[in-house]
């Protein structure tokens, strides 16, 4: 039997969605991926295998072969995990589907835990664009792609609650946190009322409570360069002897950036979300990086066979520097 569902992976920045196509037939027993997948996603095998066993369900002794489509594009990560699981339940007819369509998004361990992936909302929301209204997505991470817009989160902590879920038997309704992005816009939409945009959150540990400019002591010159450079987004070069303030300066900058629009905001937490930090609000504060001076080219640019992002993309609509 042939079970055809919808997840979603990361290029880059974007989501883009992927059908996830499973055939569960007659033959010698097999379990075949096609479709461009790495290392990860054909491991995906036995992760697979060992979490419907231990969900209580039944890995069925049959050849199953795995299409992800669109066939030409490379897929990389775990994201598809509970996917493929879905489809063999509903292919070996474990499990009846309700009406309506639903996105899948989730990495299974060997016990039938979800797992959270990094890119949770750009995924979402590339759901979202294709016309879902509900997307299953492991329960660490549902405020992340409650984000998104126009879609419904449904956190999951284990297989078995996603097949309850598919078989909206139980479903459980949450409660989608403020404000909800829609990542198709146009960037040049207007902005939202000024009413709208939560207040810059002083996290402990942040540059933000570290200093503020009003702690410096003298630099009138340098205090003054600092503000020009800032309100005009330019570069700033700070040179002097050791002790002469440049760090403590450099620790103010936070302080006096305003908090980030709502096209940077979006822009800032889908760079968050890609690079594993699982935002579970709109990135409104722009934080500062403080990379190394011996900082290797990859890790500054980012790239790699998953396009990880670099420092230059991390500091996208922030302030970027070495101190």
């Amino acid at each position: 039997m042939l079970a055809t569902l919808l997840s979603a992976t990361v290029v880059g920045l974007d989501g883009r969605v992927i059908r996830v196509e499973v055939d569960v037939a007659g033959g010698l027993p097999g379990f075949t991926i096609v479709g461009l997948a790495d290392a990860a996603l054909q491991e995906a095998r036995e992760r697979v295998r060992g979490a419907i066993r231990n969900a209580g369900f039944v890995h069925p002794p049959r050849r199953i072969t795995v299409n992800l489509a669109p066939a030409e594009q490379r897929k990389a990560g775990a994201s598809l995990d509970l996917a493929i699981a879905m489809g063999i339940l509903l292919g070996s007819e474990q499990v009846r589907a309700g009406p309506g369509r639903i996105g899948l998004i989730g990495e299974l361990s060997l016990g039938g835990e979800v797992r959270a992936v990094p890119g949770i909302l750009p995924m979402a929301a590339a759901l979202a664009r294709r016309g879902l209204r509900r997307v299953v997505v492991p329960d660490v991470v549902e405020a992340e792609a409650g984000l998104a817009a126009g879609i419904e989160a449904i956190g999951v902590a284990t297989l078995r609650d996603a097949v309850e879920v598919v078989r909206r038997r139980s479903v459980r309704r949450t409660v989608m946190l403020p404000p909800r992005v829609d990542l198709g816009v146009d960037s040049a939409a207007p902005a939202a009322t000024p009413a709208t945009v939560p207040a810059p959150v002083r996290r402990p540990g942040s540059p933000l409570d570290v200093a503020d400019l009003a702690e410096v002591r003298g630099q009138m010159e340098a205090r003054r360069g600092l503000e020009f450079a800032l309100a005009g987004g330019h570069g700033l070069l700070l040179v002097g002897p050791p002790g002469s303030g440049k760090t403590l300066l450099a620790r103010t900058i936070p302080g006096l950036l305003p908090p980030l629009g709502d096209a940077e905001a979006l822009a800032a937490t889908i760079v968050a979300s890609v690079a594993g930090d699982s935002p579970r609000e709109l990135v409104r504060q722009a934080p500062v990086r403080a990379p190394h001076h011996t900082l290797s080219y990859a890790a500054m640019v980012g790239g790699g066979p998953r396009m990880s992002p670099g420092e230059v993309t991390l500091a996208d609509n922030r302030v970027d520097g070495c101190i």
